[in-house]
């Protein structure tokens, strides 16, 4: 679904990718971890086109993504912070995206989000009015329902309450059922614990470590992937 070879970048003299090379393919969640500064980030915007590597090559569903744009209607991308044309109202929002993306968008799949995060009572208020919780929420709205293959979630479920997060981790489990790829990050282990297959941790822009839950927690000998992955960034800050 998604391969990156021997990819750089630099800012200036700052060199933040380092030839990461992956193929992450389709049925499964991938976390992608690493401490602050390790490029994980970078890694993420370079595949989604917001970032331009200064080498490398990559490709979505097997087609190179330089010079092009239409890969990214295969991609739903949930940001950390959305942000919003804030004196549009929510339904103004909802309909100017289906108007302007069609392809995918899935009603079923939008009358499910709205009803259980209990949306709809903010439909006809303006965005810049609505609580952070409840931009998360829209967020999340908007990234499941255009359907598609990829989705990257970065930090899905900060801002939302116990209820709805576990609302959202069903979500994200049941795409691996629909066979698509699920890109991860989030910095709750227990989280990360219950729904990825397999962990990339980033070091200094190089892959450190790759391998599913299990493996990681059982190479550690630690008793879970909290502490499993606390002792990765220990030995990280002492080498």
């Amino acid at each position: 679904m998604v391969e990156v070879k021997n990819l750089y970048k630099r800012f200036g003299k700052q060199e933040v990718l380092k030839g990461i090379s992956l193929h992450l393919t389709k049925g499964k969640v991938v976390s992608i971890l690493g401490p602050n500064g390790s490029g994980k980030t970078t890694l993420i915007k370079s595949i989604l086109g917001l970032v331009l590597p200064t080498s490398g090559e990559i490709y979505v569903k097997g087609e190179s993504i330089e010079k092009s744009w239409h890969y990214r209607r295969f991609i739903g991308y949930m940001p950390q912070e959305a942000v919003f044309p804030e004196n549009l109202t929510l339904k103004e929002l909802l309909n100017m995206l289906i108007d302007i993306r069609k392809e995918g968008y899935n009603r079923e799949v939008k009358e499910e989000f709205l009803e259980y995060f209990k949306l709809k009572q903010y439909m006809n208020k303006k965005l810049k009015n609505l609580s952070g919780g409840t931009k998360q929420k829209v967020s999340a709205l908007i990234t499941f329902m255009f359907d598609p293959e990829i989705f990257f979630l970065d930090e899905p479920t900060v801002g939302l309450d116990p209820v709805s997060s576990s609302f959202l981790k069903d979500k994200i489990r049941q795409q691996v059922d629909k066979d698509k790829l699920v890109v991860l990050t989030s910095h709750i282990m227990s989280e990360v614990e219950e729904l990825a297959d397999e962990i990339i941790f980033l070091l200094e822009g190089k892959i450190y470590i790759r391998g599913t839950v299990k493996e990681i927690i059982e190479n550690s000998k630690e008793k879970n992937l909290e502490r499993a992955i606390a002792k990765l960034m220990e030995k990280s800050y002492h080498a």
